[in-house]
């Protein structure tokens, strides 16, 4: 039988893909690969045409099959897919840590950067061939042998600890729910949430009310439930996921996992002569060392940290008033917050959602950048997907399709938590001078629809799609034709985020609102004066919430710099140290969010979560220019287009900031943008 993965197909044919086609398709790809390249290698001479091209052309082969197969391992989990994938994720390290550390491709590499012809490639073949080198050097291809299989049994560890820490976190997240008879137990919750708590009760053939920790009931409950005993039995169960602490405590516990991820980061970090993983990952960075980092890092906490207690204190007092008694707990505070939001801007998310339909946020948002960068976004009807909510789309740009991408918004069952984009197909110019178009998914996890009505959408969740599509805008508007360069490839870490916060201010931004926002029955626009309320509260808490995120960036580099494998509980001790500097709501001693922190031990944040305010800072600053030209100034807009979004990695990203910009980046305008410092 033909295994669907192996024959070729412009877009993956997800219908046809079982678990047993994904180790034997990978198996297959890797071993071509690596006979391709040995033939390669064999060559008496090296050139970009002759060798990197054609590895180029081996490895996308790779990702066709692979893409698919780690996708579906997201969104569509199940006990086989997580097994191929296992499977799949230690072939791969194997493949990749051999090519790392393969000394002739090395010499091969180093011969074409150093050739007469080296100087004629366009820049983006240069930078290819630059990164390749630096990689070769942080894949350990100067290592003795001894210590290169010592590296390489580390990658391996790696891979496999990443794996099962997401899979705890999954299934932990599965296993807490508790089931609510009467609506009278949930005192305070909207009538729109409680019928995505009935129709998920209906799904499992239950009656009642279903609660579990995906993100959209989570935040039903935290911010709305008048029954303060139901948020804190919600806010533990979510906070001690993976954990030993909680209603499933030690069953799936990451806490051993953590500390081997840290070891390994650190011996690998060692082997290459660093002094620690945060340095190694700097090497990737727009940010050089670790004190710039540490530096950005501790100086916005010092501006934000007296704005941010003062909310704090605004909302005890409120609380106070309202007949709460005693401090607030960390359950309490959203809770409390929305009332005061509510009572300070007459504004509340559950109000605004009629006027956010789904399908009317996305026509909007797509309106957005075709008058930002003249690009059509038009429904493409014969791509194959993983499961019925997936919608689909093709980009034009005069007439011509220039990408695809899939948009999967709603939570549900094995389907991992949170938001992100990933590639499917990369743009790059084939060896037969076929250009291939990029693809993209876009995945989130909002609210379902409720029966025949349209999902209806929380601000919250508006900005949240704004920004994995600027995620796929980079992606997909590149016009790199070189893979290793081409969209997201090869872009600093900490400057990746720079599209997706760019397009988010386009949220709060009147003009853009008026054609994305609609009432889902009357057809209605946004009412200016509800308009201007949601304006008005744009700020509210962004103190509290930039401190919050400079936690989780000091608690990551510090960790990845101070990492002792011969401390006891270097994790929860280095956490405890960040929040008695920084934090303004101290969670629980039996709170163990970090068991949870998939973005740096089971993904690609690791030394790199401060990434999310550097990059913020530049897209603060990127967009205060189209503040002062116009929010949809043509020229503006083909400026960005030009020198961000199109040149993926195939430039330094500072290069390219200033390139826009006209010079670097300024902190002011972040801080301007949240209404921390006025002007």
């Amino acid at each position: 039988m033909t295994n669907p993965l192996l024959a070729f197909h412009e877009l993956p044919p997800f219908p046809d893909i079982r678990p047993e086609h994904m180790v034997p398709a990978v198996s297959q790809v890797l071993d071509d690969a690596r006979t391709g390249i040995a033939s390669l290698l064999e060559a008496d001479s090296h050139t970009w045409e002759s060798l990197v091209h054609g590895r180029e052309e081996l490895e996308d082969r790779i990702h066709q099959v692979w893409s698919p197969v780690s996708h579906m391992n997201s969104v569509v989990n199940s006990p086989g897919i997580r097994e191929a994938h296992k499977t799949c994720i230690e072939l791969l390290t194997d493949y990749n840590t051999e090519m790392g550390q393969n000394r002739e491709l090395f010499e091969a590499y180093r011969e074409i950067s150093e050739s007469a012809g080296f100087i004629e490639l366009n820049q983006a073949e240069k930078k290819v061939v630059e990164n390749t080198l630096r990689d070769f050097r942080l894949s350990g291809i100067d290592l003795p042998e001894a210590a290169q299989e010592a590296f390489s049994e580390l990658a391996r560890e790696l891979s496999d600890l990443s794996s099962t820490f997401n899979n705890n976190v999954l299934d932990a997240s599965q296993a807490w729910s508790r089931l609510i008879e009467d609506a009278a137990e949930l005192p305070g919750i909207p009538e729109s949430l409680l019928a995505s708590m009935r129709q998920a009760a209906e799904a499992k053939d239950q009656t009642g009310y279903l609660l579990t920790l995906d993100a959209p009931c989570y935040l039903a409950v935290m911010t709305y439930c008048d029954d303060r005993n139901l948020r804190r039995e919600i806010y533990l169960a979510y906070g001690t996921r993976a954990s030993d602490r909680g209603p499933n405590a030690g069953e799936f516990d990451n806490s051993a996992i953590m500390a081997k991820i840290l070891d390994a980061r650190r011996a690998q970090a060692r082997l290459l002569g660093f002094d620690n993983f945060a340095e190694m990952s700097d090497q990737r960075k727009m940010a050089r060392t670790g004190a710039e980092v540490l530096d950005f890092l501790e100086d916005l906490a010092a501006i934000s940290i007296p704005p941010a207690r003062t909310v704090l204190a605004e909302i005890e007092a409120f609380a106070n008033v309202q007949g709460h008694k005693g401090p607030l707990e960390p359950w309490d505070v959203a809770y409390h917050a929305e009332k005061l939001k509510k009572a300070s801007f007459d504004i509340s998310e559950e109000e605004l959602r009629p006027y956010f339909p789904a399908d009317r946020v996305l026509k909007g948002m797509f309106e957005v950048v075709r008058r930002l960068f003249d690009i059509e976004v038009v429904p493409a009807a014969d791509m194959p997907v993983w499961h019925s909510d997936v919608l689909t789309y093709q980009i034009n740009r005069q007439g011509s399709p220039i990408a695809r991408f899939y948009v999967d918004l709603y939570t549900r069952e094995n389907k991992r938590g949170g938001a992100w984009m990933a590639d499917c197909r990369v743009r790059r110019r084939g060896l037969d001078d076929r250009l291939q178009l990029p693809v993209a998914y876009l995945t989130c996890n909002f609210t379902n629809p409720v029966g025949d009505e349209p999902a209806l959408l929380t601000h919250r969740e508006v900005v949240t799609m704004f920004h994995e599509f600027g995620h796929g805008l980079h992606h997909m508007l590149s016009a790199v034709e070189a893979a290793g360069v081409s969209g997201i490839n090869g872009v600093a870490w900490d400057a990746v985020e720079l599209p997706s916060q760019f397009m988010e201010n386009f949220c709060w931004q009147a003009e853009a609102l008026s054609f994305m926002s609609g009432h889902y029955q009357s057809g209605e626009p946004l009412p200016d004066d509800l308009l201007n309320r949601l304006l008005s509260a744009r700020n509210f808490q962004a103190a509290m919430f930039m401190v919050r995120q400079l936690e989780f960036g000091l608690f990551d580099f510090r960790l990845h710099t101070d990492f002792d494998p011969e401390g006891t509980d270097q994790v929860q001790d280095q956490l405890d140290r960040v929040r008695e500097e920084v934090a303004v709501v101290v969670p629980p001693p039996e709170y163990a969010f970090q068991h949870g922190f998939s973005h740096i031990f089971g993904g690609g944040y690791a030394a790199g979560y401060y990434s999310y305010k550097w990059a913020e800072v530049l897209s603060a600053d990127a967009f205060s220019k189209f503040l002062d030209d116009g929010i949809f100034n043509r020229q503006t807009g083909e400026k960005f287009l030009s020198t961000v979004l199109e040149k993926g990695g195939s430039e330094d990203a500072m290069d390219l900031f200033i390139q826009f910009r006209g010079r670097e980046p300024e902190v002011d305008a972040l801080l301007r943008q949240d209404g921390i410092v006025s002007g």
